[in-house]
């Protein structure tokens, strides 16, 4: 029986498979250009490609693409064969390093914000040598980066890629303070918790909602929900362990380190949690993990779906993002060791993420803004839209005694005995779990619990990346002219955490009490996508991405419009949809069915003239009363959408947010009511309790 090891990676083209096929200098050469980030000798490409090339024939490949990730949040390619023909009506195999290096997709059709006009079509990609090709349906996937004609960037990895640069060199500056002379390089890892549903492909092909939207726009609650707490981590069904068992195989044959699979709180719901990866990595293994779950579902004769709320009144889907920084040698700069107020370069790089999310607020939440989130944060199933740190006590009280000048009771590691001899004690981590807090430390990492189920974990990391080399750099400025190193960093960690600790909060974010709380500390409550976006274009925000060259202001301005006009047009679509769905199926099956009724009163009179028939007049009254509403509530809608044709941009986002989604709510009041009295035979949906707990 093949073995897990005999199969992992076996459709990438990695370190392994590089340092057997290529010549040593080739090799060499290009491991010092993955590391140092120099240019590309084309001598060194074309060996690349060829070696590339022949591995991928190998594997059965026919054709290759430049895999890239343009703004519409999943992944683009085009695929060219590797033939060229030759006389005699042959062809060979061929791929240059000129292919390799550089691809040129239509930009004219993706997003950009207004830097590409609808003529100006060129658009180009270029090769990332930090990420491994693989190869996905006989086709060999090189990873990219897409950028306009004029060189604006038109994707998400392109920034990405900058991020990380700017945060590797303001931390290795401060190390290097520290006395680390031997790092060369920091990296921001990531791993990504992935959330999903399964639901049954052909209940999923009758919902209109689900295909077109990805959420059910109606739907009346099924007598059982999630109110017994049973799926939380409960027996895998078999035909959802035959997915997961196939899933992890494809992900496994594409160096995705898939680790952990289980059931999630909801009726249908699991995740998926990879190992650790680096940023850029971590960033196209997600992405791949998204695109298997699809395919991998409709395999097994299910629909997978990753919007952030399919069900209404049933806990949504989001996507944990577990974010570190290490050096090059495997320090994990978060890590604080056994004692950390003895540990003064964790406590600064501490402090720095701390004054990064308290100083920059507004760009953590528009970095997970989108239509879908918006109906998760502060659901009490996700954490508020309000952004604050979890430290736990230890750390709190630590930065406590630092900021104050006051001693501090000197606790290590405790261990916790669980009270049965036969169990070992186990040792206490420096930070219990909180799960309702939006930006959560846990032990070595900071787990960033707000982005949402279909996101691309690129925007996060972006932010976060460029925010806290911002607080590096300027700590650098500070310490590096200091007398006292130790003296001067004690001096900058008590006072960037006094000057930042509003935004410290250890309790529960589920709470209105913490609403209240955080509203007096002057934390900002930006609860919906065009809110959030209003904050996009400040100054600060504006700058801090242009000092280190992630964004321009060009680029960032487009995003902007990017975002505003992905979310209106979300909500056209959902509206337009439910529109569709009343008019075409719902109101004629009440229709139908109130025909039933009244026909069956008509004949019962007919033979018991002196019975009452109050069941059955009363539900003919219920129908028509509900179906009168609904009719109603749907010509608001229809109004209201035919009214924002006027307007665009953060406008149209706005009234989408204000007008158009309460009348969405409005809709579906008498149309759940309707749900829940119409014969199941004449209904044209299939129901929540037939979704979410039919799978065998």
């Amino acid at each position: 029986m093949e073995s897990v090891a005999d199969y992992f990676g076996s459709m990438v083209f990695n370190d392994e498979v590089m340092r057997e096929r290529l010549p040593k200098d080739v090799y060499k050469a290009l491991k010092k250009t993955i590391a140092e980030g120099k240019d590309l000798d084309l001598n060194v490409a074309n060996s690349v490609a060829n070696a590339m090339k022949n591995w991928a024939v190998e594997k059965g490949a026919t054709h290759f693409t430049h895999w890239f990730q343009p703004m519409t949040g999943i992944t683009a390619e085009k695929h060219e064969a590797f033939i060229s023909p030759v006389e005699g009506g042959r062809v060979l195999l061929e791929f240059s390093g000129k292919e390799l290096i550089k691809g040129e997709p239509d930009a004219s059709s993706f997003p950009s914000g207004g830097i590409r006009a609808t003529f100006e079509a060129r658009g180009y990609t270029a090769w990332d040598p930090t990420s491994y090709a693989f190869i996905k349906d006989e086709t060999l996937c090189i990873p990219t980066a897409f950028c306009s004609y004029s060189g604006e960037s038109l994707d998400k990895k392109t920034p990405l890629l900058r991020s990380m640069e700017a945060i590797s060199n303001e931390a290795v500056k401060i190390l290097r303070l520290f006395g680390n002379e031997n790092v060369k390089r920091v990296v921001t890892t990531v791993g990504p918790e992935q959330e999903y549903f399964l639901i049954d492909k052909e209940d999923f092909k009758r919902r209109k909602d689900l295909v077109y939207t990805g959420r059910t726009l109606i739907g009346a609650r099924s007598p059982k929900g999630q109110e017994m707490e049973d799926h939380y981590f409960g027996p895998i069904k078999p035909r959802v362990a035959e997915f997961m068992h196939d899933l992890d195989k494809e992900l496994w044959k594409l160096g995705v380190n898939a680790k952990t699979s289980h059931n999630e709180v909801a009726p249908c719901q699991h995740e998926l949690a990879p190992v650790f990866a680096s940023t850029n990595i971590a960033v196209d293994h997600n992405q791949l993990t998204m695109e298997l779950m699809k395919k991998i579902a409709d395999r097994h004769g299910f629909a997978c779906l990753l919007h952030e709320k399919p069900f209404k009144g049933l806990n949504g889907s989001g996507k944990h993002n577990n974010w570190s920084i290490s050096t090059d040698s495997g320090m994990n700069l978060l890590d604080p060791g056994d004692t950390p107020r003895d540990n003064v370069q964790f406590l600064i790089f501490l402090v720095a993420v701390i004054k990064a999310i308290d100083e920059y607020q507004d760009l953590m939440r528009v970095s997970v803004a989108s239509a879908g989130n918006d109906h998760r944060l502060g659901a009490n199933e996700a954490p508020p839209a309000i952004v604050s740190v979890f430290l736990g006590d230890e750390l709190t009280d630590v930065l406590e005694s630092i900021s104050e000048g006051t001693p501090l009771n000197g606790k290590t590691k405790q261990q916790m005995s669980l009270g049965v001899h036969v169990l070992p004690n186990l040792p206490k981590d420096t930070t219990d779990r909180n799960r309702t807090s939006p930006f959560a430390f846990t032990g070595n990492k900071f787990e960033f619990r707000m982005l949402g189920s279909s996101f691309s974990v690129a925007g996060p990391n972006i932010t976060l990346n460029a925010i806290v080399a911002k607080e590096l750099s300027d700590f650098y400025k500070v310490l590096s002219g200091a007398d006292d190193l130790y003296k001067a960093a004690n001096e900058l960690i008590a006072k960037t955490y006094k000057d930042h600790k509003r935004v410290v909060f250890n309790g529960n974010n589920y709470s209105e009490e913490w609403v209240k709380e955080a509203e007096k500390r002057g934390l900002e409550n930006l609860k919906s996508t065009p809110d959030a976006l209003d904050k996009y274009l400040e100054p600060k925000n504006v700058q801090v991405f242009s000092q280190f060259g992630i964004f321009s202001p060009v680029e960032m301005k487009s995003r902007y419009e990017i975002l505003n006009e992905e979310y209106s047009k979300t909500i056209h679509i959902e509206a337009l949809t439910l529109i569709d769905m009343i008019n075409r199926e719902v109101l004629p099956a009440v229709e139908s069915y109130s025909a039933k009724v009244a026909k069956n009163v008509s004949v019962k009179r007919a033979i018991l003239p002196e019975a009452k028939l109050t069941a059955e007049t009363e539900l003919l009254k219920n129908l028509t009363a509900l179906a009168d509403e609904l009719y109603a509530k749907v010509e608001k809608l229809e109004k209201a959408v035919k009214d924002s044709k006027s307007l665009e941009g953060s406008e149209l986002a706005h009234y989408s947010r204000e007008k158009i989604l309460p009348l969405m709510d409005e809709v579906r009041v008498p149309a759940d009511g309707l749900e829940l009295i119409v014969d199941r035979e004449d209904w044209p949906y299939p129901t929540y309790g037939e979704m979410l707990f039919y799978i065998s």
